[in-house]
C-alpha cells in the first residue's frame, strides 16, 4: 500500500494507551542525535579558550591578531548558516538519520584540520568546516528528535537539544583550563565520532519512511522505538508526497508557521547572547573581573542547569509561559549590565570602548569594586533566563510547528536566518559597543527582549501535549 498523504499517514504514530508499554529505545536515540548539538556547543564554546591561547602562540604556530581573532569567532557562523541551507536540502532527500550521520564527517575534519594547522588560514578553514557541521546539526537533529518522540516526552526530549549544546559549551571553557588550542581541538573530534557510531545503530524516523512509501521500515522503527505497535491506527491510503512551492506561502498553515520560525530565531540571537558566549572570558575581563575563566565556567554551569530545568518543566509548564518569563528576566538582566557600564564607564574619563578582542585588565576605580556584583548577577541572570525559554524553546518550536511536505525548506531557512543573525551579532558587537558605548549596547538588546515577548504573547501559539498534526490543524484554522 502506498500513503496518499504524509499528513494524513501520522495517525500511525499515535502513541499507545497508558496500559501499554513505552519504549525505552526513543531516549536512546535522542542521546544520539542530541551529540550533533553537543558537537556544535563544543565548536561555539572552543573560541573561548582558544582565542587567548592562539594569541600567544609562538611560531611556527599560527597566531591570531585582532581581525583574524574576530574572525575566528566568527566565521562558524557563516559556515552553519551555509550548513542550515545544506541541511534542509539533505533532511528531505537523505533522509533524518543519513544526514546526522553525514554531518559528523565536517565536525571530525574540519577539528583535524585546526588541530594540524600550521598558517592562519587552516585554523579559519578547520573553523568553517566545523560552522558547516554545526548548520546541519543545528537543524536535522531537532527534527529527528521531534519525529521520533511521543507528545508526552517530545518537550523534554526536544530541550535536550539546547542541553546538549550548552553542555558542549561548558565541555569546551573546563577542557580550556588544562589543555592548549590544539589538544582542544583534537578532544573536539570525540563527539561527533561517538554520534556516528550510535547513530548506525537507531532507525530512520518513522515519518520519513513513510512519506518514502516504506510501511515495513516504519513500523519497525516504531516498534524499536516504542517497544509496541497496540494502539495505532492504520493509515488510509493517500496522494504522492509533495515538496516544497512558493505558492504554499499563501496558505495560512504554511505562512503563519514560517513568519513564527524566523521571528523566533531572529529574536534568538537579537538578544546579544551569542556575543557573549563568543567572548565571555574577555566580557567578564572588561567588567574588571580578574579571573575570567573561572567566570565564564560559572556562566556555564548556570546555563547548563536551568536548561536541564526547563527541559524537565517544559511539557508541564508549556512553551508560551517559560518564553514570555524567560523574555521578561532578559529584559531586566540586560538594562542592568547596561546600566554598570553607565555607572562604571560612561564618565569624560574613560572615551574608550570596551575591546571584546583584546582581553583587558582594569584596576576597579570610583566604587566599581561594589558595583562588580551588579555585572555579575546580571550575567548570570540572563544566562539563566535565556537558558529556561528563549535558548531551547525556539528550536523545540521549529521542529513542531511545520508541515511534514515544508519541514526541510521551512527549518532550512530558520536555521540560515539563526546564523546569520549570530554572525552579524558576533561579528559587529565590539563596533557596536564602540558606536553606541558598552551601555548602549545591551540597552538596545533589552528593548530587543521586549519585542520578543510582546511577539510571545500576540503570536506564539502553545504546543504542548499536542500533536504534530494538532499543531498544522491549528494553523490551517481546522
Amino acid at each position: 500500500m502506498t500513503p496518499e498523504d504524509p499528513e494524513e499517514t501520522q495517525p500511525l504514530l499515535r502513541p499507545p494507551g497508558d496500559s501499554a508499554p513505552r519504549g525505552r529505545r526513543v531516549f536512546l536515540a535522542a542521546f544520539a542525535a542530541a551529540l550533533g548539538p553537543l558537537s556544535f556547543g563544543f565548536a561555539l564554546g572552543y573560541s573561548s579558550p582558544a582565542i587567548p591561547s592562539l594569541r600567544r602562540a609562538a611560531p611556527p604556530a599560527p597566531r591570531l591578531d585582532d581581525t583574524s581573532a574576530s574572525w575566528f569567532g566568527a566565521i562558524v557562523t557563516l559556515g552553519a548558516a551555509a550548513g542550515g541551507v545544506l541541511g534542509g536540502w539533505l533532511v528531505d532527500r537523505a533522509g533524518r538519520k543519513l544526514s546526522l550521520l553525514l554531518c559528523a564527517v565536517p565536525f571530525v575534519v574540519g577539528f583535524a584540520v585546526i588541530a594540524a594547522a600550521q598558517d592562519v588560514w587552516m585554523v579559519l578553514g578547520g573553523r568553517l568546516l566545523t560552522g558547516l557541521a554545526c548548520g546541519v546539526a543545528s537543524l536535522v537533529a531537532p527534527v529527528y528528535i521531534s519525529e521520533i518522540a511521543y507528545p508526552a516526552v517530545r518537550g523534554l526530549l526536544g530541550s535536550c537539544v539546547q542541553l546538549m549544546v550548552v553542555i558542549g559549551i561548558l565541555l569546551a571553557y573546563l577542557a580550556g583550563w588544562v589543555l592548549e588550542w590544539r589538544w582542544l581541538a583534537v578532544l573536539g573530534c570525540g563527539p561527533p565520532s561517538l554520534m556516528l557510531l550510535l547513530m548506525c545503530c537507531m532507525p530512520e524516523t518513522p515519518r520519513f519512511l513513510l512519506t518514502q512509501h516504506k510501511r515495513q521500515e516504519a513500523m519497525a522503527a516504531l516498534q524499536f522505538l516504542w517497544g509496541s505497535e497496540q494502539g495505532w491506527e492504520e493509515p488510509p491510503i493517500g496522494a504522492e508526497h509533495q515538496g516544497f512551492q512558493l505558492a504554499l506561502l499563501r496558505h495560512p498553515g504554511i505562512y503563519k508557521p514560517f513568519v513564527i520560525g524566523i521571528s523566533l530565531m531572529a529574536f534568538q540571537q537579537l538578544s546579544g547572547v551569542n556575543a557573549i558566549m563568543f567572548y565571555a572570558e574577555t566580557i567578564f575581563e572588561a567588567a574588571k573581573f580578574k579571573d575570567s575563566s573561572l567566570a565564564s565556567v560559572t556562566v556555564g554551569i548556570i546555563q547548563v542547569l536551568f536548561t536541564a530545568v526547563a527541559a524537565l518543566i517544559m511539557d508541564r509548564a508549556g512553551r508560551r509561559l517559560l518564553l514570555t518569563l524567560s523574555g521578561v528576566v532578559m529584559v531586566f538582566s540586560t538594562s542592568a549590565f547596561g546600566t554598570y557600564f553607565k555607572l562604571t564607564q560612561g564618565g569624560t574619563g574613560n572615551s574608550s570602548h570596551v575591546d571584546l578582542l583584546v582581553p583587558v585588565s582594569v584596576e576597579p576605580v570610583n566604587g566599581s569594586v561594589g558595583l562588580a556584583w551588579l555585572a555579575v548577577g546580571s550575567m548570570c541572570l540572563f544566562i539563566a533566563g535565556f537558558a529556561v525559554g528563549w535558548g531551547p524553546i525556539p528550536w523545540l518550536l521549529m521542529s513542531e510547528i511545520f508541515p511534514l511536505h515544508v519541514k526541510g525548506v521551512a527549518t532550512g531557512v530558520c536555521v540560515l536566518t539563526n546564523w546569520l543573525m549570530a554572525f552579524l551579532v558576533t561579528k559587529e558587537f565590539s563596533s557596536l559597543m564602540e558606536v553606541l558605548r558598552p551601555y548602549g549596547a545591551f540597552w538596545l538588546a533589552s528593548a530587543f527582549c521586549i519585542i520578543s515577548v510582546l511577539f510571545t504573547l500576540f503570536c506564539v501559539p502553545e504546543t504542548k501535549g499536542k500533536t504534530l498534526e494538532q499543531i498544522t490543524a491549528h494553523f490551517e484554522g481546522r
